[in-house]
């Protein structure tokens, strides 16, 4: 008797911890049901993404984002971060993709998964135009100002030669605001970023100095989200096809998709 009863709570603690127990998350299926789409963007990046006179949100990856709740027919809810938490929103839950300005590198591909590209980017050493520097040997004894964590922070700290001084600034404003009050003597960014840095202050222009890294920018998403990631890359697709990210690279980058793209 008392070994049937038992085996009887056995079966029914059983049972509750398999009821208890969270189903797999489809981040699709959640976006859909909740009629939402969280999606983190930059602040403080343009073209990419800035805060417009109006106060609201405004940039290519704010167009995209938008882009992608319209296809998908929800509401869009954007959250501001930087290049250090961007992935850290997206892990744990607090956004559903990262669309900002985010490029694809080894170490970035074991955390999360990344769509097709959407727009073009390149990474590279500016500085102004007068500056004698061509090549890596040449960035010897100058400070580089770059946004931590950010990959051209990597890119630049695997192949500066030693005897270069990379400064690091916790947002995309302290850098360029570093390079423009000439604290630093070159930047590190991406190229989108240096014409309309160049429209701030035309007594500093950056100029191309040293190409780190052709570096297009993807859209985030969360691993084990096939369903999600195959929406966001159809959605894209379409938009290559249709013109749609023709259009938002003309009116922020100022320049036609790549050849190829």
């Amino acid at each position: 008797m008392n070994k049937c009863y038992s085996a009887l709570l056995s079966a029914l603690f059983a049972s509750l911890m398999l009821s208890q127990a969270p189903a797999h998350a489809n981040g699709l299926d959640d976006v859909m049901s909740r009629g939402v789409l969280k999606v983190a963007v930059p602040q403080d990046f343009p073209p990419f993404g800035s805060v417009g006179p109006d106060m609201k949100p405004r940039g290519l990856d704010i167009d995209t984002a938008q882009l992608l709740a319209d296809q998908l027919k929800v509401k869009l809810v954007l959250t501001p971060v930087n290049s250090t938490n961007r992935i850290p929103f997206l892990t744990t839950g607090k956004v559903d993709l990262v669309i900002s300005s985010l490029g694809k590198n080894l170490d970035r591909e074991k955390v999360i998964d990344f769509s097709r590209s959407y727009a073009p980017f390149y990474l590279a050493v500016f500085g102004p135009p007068d500056a004698p520097i061509k090549d890596l040997p040449d960035l010897v004894g100058k400070t580089i100002s770059v946004t931590r964590g950010a990959i051209e922070d990597i890119e630049l700290t695997n192949v500066a030669p030693e005897g270069v001084t990379i400064k690091r600034f916790e947002d995309n404003n302290s850098t360029i605001a570093a390079y423009l009050a000439g604290q630093v003597d070159l930047i590190a960014s991406g190229n989108v970023v240096m014409v309309a840095i160049s429209e701030r202050n035309p007594k500093r222009i950056p100029a191309l100095k040293v190409k780190l890294k052709d570096s297009p920018v993807y859209v985030g998403v969360n691993k084990n989200e096939p369903e999600l990631l195959a929406k966001v890359n159809e959605i894209l697709a379409t938009a290559l096809t249709d013109g749609a990210l023709e259009k938002n690279s003309q009116a922020w980058l100022k320049q036609p998709l790549p050849p190829g793209f």
